[in-house]
């Protein structure tokens, strides 16, 4: 009975807020998301991390729909740092091992219906060759679609991102050092910069994400853990991010 009303409560205020947008002024094309804070979840609730992780995985999808719902064009996700590798190996087995679940045949169908390009951004390098194979499955099987792209950073610094632009940059021997020239060797090459960068579990900080594509962007920041964002946080952030640009 709990749930359910809880439930409520979140589609209520979900509502509410999404009526405070004003859907005919400047909206994110590109939002890219910080997805922190699995592990303190699943602790602060006496649960294994593995647990905050599979969680934090629903809570993705549920925020994929919530973008194509709203038009949103471009969606980045931080799904696996360079520097989580740290991690106790059998957490970064099991992260490893929602990622290949996450590109199995049902997911891409369900892309697939919604005309959802998916893309992996990093140094992939470093994964399993079958995992390396999934990655590039996933993306080729989707490349068609074109309402909406979401793109993965796994293994991903934005350090390494722009040395890894650099040493493309010289291979290609383009002569004239520009931004505009610069910035084809990104991984985030096809997508305009996100204008709004959200990162949940209380950080405030960047932590090396799209260093270079952030240097305009508006940042929103969240107390709640990963699993625990919603609807209504989304529209909260949107909100806001709009209020911001009002008066900017």
């Amino acid at each position: 009975m709990w749930k359910v009303l809880f439930g409520l409560n979140h589609s209520l205020k979900a509502r509410v807020m999404k009526k405070k947008i004003n859907w005919n002024a400047m909206l994110p094309k590109h939002i890219a998301i910080m997805m922190d804070g699995n592990g303190r979840w699943a602790t602060q609730r006496g649960l294994p991390r593995t647990a905050g992780h599979f969680a934090g995985m629903k809570t993705m999808k549920n925020t994929i729909r919530f973008c194509k719902k709203n038009n949103v064009e471009y969606l980045t996700l931080y799904a696996f740092s360079t520097e989580n590798w740290k991690r106790p190996r059998s957490e970064v087995d099991y992260i490893i091992s929602l990622i290949n679940e996450f590109v199995t045949d049902d997911t891409l169908d369900d892309l697939n219906r919604n005309n959802i390009r998916i893309n992996f951004i990093g140094d992939i390098s470093r994964f399993s060759l079958e995992t390396q194979n999934m990655m590039n499955n996933a993306a080729a099987l989707t490349k068609s679609n074109t309402d909406m792209i979401v793109n993965f950073a796994v293994n991903y610094g934005g350090r390494n991102e722009i040395v890894h632009a650099m040493k493309l940059f010289l291979k290609d021997g383009s002569h004239e050092l520009s931004e505009e020239e610069f910035e084809r060797f990104l991984y985030t090459s096809e997508c305009p910069y996100p204008e709004l960068i959200i990162r949940t579990s209380g950080e405030k900080r960047l932590s090396g994400f799209l260093l270079w594509q952030s240097a305009m962007s508006e940042l929103w920041f969240t107390d709640e853990m990963w699993p625990s964002f919603n609807e209504y946080l989304f529209y909260k952030a949107i909100y806001e991010f709009q209020c911001r640009k009002q008066y900017a």
